[in-house]
């Protein structure tokens, strides 16, 4: 018997939950390849000035660890707050709209977003209730809803994985869910939803008694012209927008997610989480990333200049790449999207296989990291290994 299978017999035997036997644990490889694009980081270094910033946050915070942290992260909520606040400036001059202010009263904040959706569910969703998303989609959402007892219901989308108001309306009718995960941009297709989603989802949601997710983990990576649901926060108590620092702030090693909503239900969530869950050096880097916001958006504009130079090299290749709203892309066209996974990984290059026939999912990385992976799909194509071989 190898080692494998010994600590699966071992595993097995313990007194484990039903239903826990048998699953796996969420991941995807972590290979050590020259363009490691399957996981949406930021591929770029943080700046030396903002290492340097965070360092010294980190290490005036490291004076004071006999003493536990701040249990409220006021200062860090004051300066998510502030950071929202200026990007909903942004969206009120762009569309004509009347600028959302929040306080940190409005802000949540938790280990990464997974900790803060399990913060949701576990006030919201729990034993005898449901929890609804729309695959494909992240695929953590359900298990997020067998970590409280949830059931998990999977909706459906129409073409193109496309949602439109009325049967995301619909669908929120007919099952009930106490909790709705709404992406926006989709992981893995990468498209934002237009706000009349929501709103209309937002309505369903009050006949139903459910609460209402849009989770913009890669927000800040949206197309001109596409609006943030941070924007219709005012008046919708049962809305919450969910954001991470993983992705446009690099910062996915510092582990830290928060939420925008009504003061009322930071309050709820407060009735579920750990004490002092947010340690004084996550405080810390966290802040210090914030303070410097600036620096690390212009690696943004930098990604999603690639990431629209993929989608343009992509279909010239004769592929069928998503428009993206996000820090990736997601493909179609792939005669055997697993042959071109490996053909990508011998060449140094680390994608993601999402587990649809004929895609993948590419992280828009640097200059150099892109070329390298356009360079070998070309090749790929020109063996006529991959090609146009389904509509979406």
């Amino acid at each position: 018997m190898s080692e494998q299978q010994t600590r699966t017999s071992r595993l097995a035997a313990l007194p484990l939950r039903d239903e826990l036997r048998g699953q796996a644990p969420y991941g995807a490889p972590q290979l050590a390849v020259p363009a490691m694009l399957n996981v949406n980081e930021t591929t770029y270094d943080v700046p030396s000035d903002v290492v340097d910033a965070i360092a010294k946050e980190v290490r005036r915070a490291a004076e004071s660890l006999n003493r536990y942290p701040d249990r409220e992260f006021s200062l860090l909520r004051q300066k998510l707050a502030e950071y929202l606040n200026r990007e909903l400036a942004r969206d009120a001059s762009d569309f004509g709209a009347a600028a959302v202010q929040l306080t940190g009263e409005h802000i949540w904040a938790g280990n990464g977003s997974n900790e803060v959706m399990q913060h949701i569910l576990q006030a919201f969703a729990g034993p005898g209730r449901s929890v609804m998303s729309f695959p494909p989609t992240y695929s953590m959402y359900p298990l997020y809803a067998r970590g409280v007892y949830s059931d998990y219901i999977a909706g459906t989308r129409g073409p193109g994985y496309t949602q439109t108001p009325d049967d995301v309306a619909a669908q929120i009718r007919a099952h009930r869910p106490h909790v709705v995960i709404l992406c926006s941009p989709n992981n893995p297709t990468g498209t934002a939803l237009d706000l009349a989603v929501v709103e209309t989802a937002y309505e369903a949601a009050l006949d139903t008694e459910t609460m209402v997710i849009v989770d913009e983990a890669y927000g800040e990576f949206r197309q001109p012209g596409t609006p943030s649901a941070l924007t219709l926060l005012p008046g919708r108590p049962q809305l919450i927008v969910t954001r991470t620092m993983s992705k446009a702030f690099a910062l996915a090693g510092g582990r830290l997610g928060y939420l925008a909503a009504a003061p009322e239900v930071t309050d709820a969530l407060r009735l579920v989480r750990l004490p002092y869950h947010l340690s004084a050096i996550t405080q810390a880097a966290a802040c210090a990333a914030l303070d410097h916001a600036a620096d690390l958006m212009a690696n943004v504009e930098r990604i999603k200049a690639q990431r629209d130079r993929i989608v343009v090299e992509l279909r010239g290749m004769g592929l069928d790449p998503y428009p993206s709203d996000s820090n990736f892309v997601f493909f179609g066209g792939l005669l055997n999207e697993k042959d071109a996974w490996q053909h990508l990984l011998d060449d140094g290059v680390l994608v993601r296989d999402v587990g649809i026939p004929g895609h993948l999912r590419v992280t828009a990385g640097t200059e150099e990291e892109t070329t390298a992976f356009l360079t070998s799909l070309a090749r790929l194509a020109e063996n006529s290994t991959a090609g146009v071989t389904a509509e979406r």
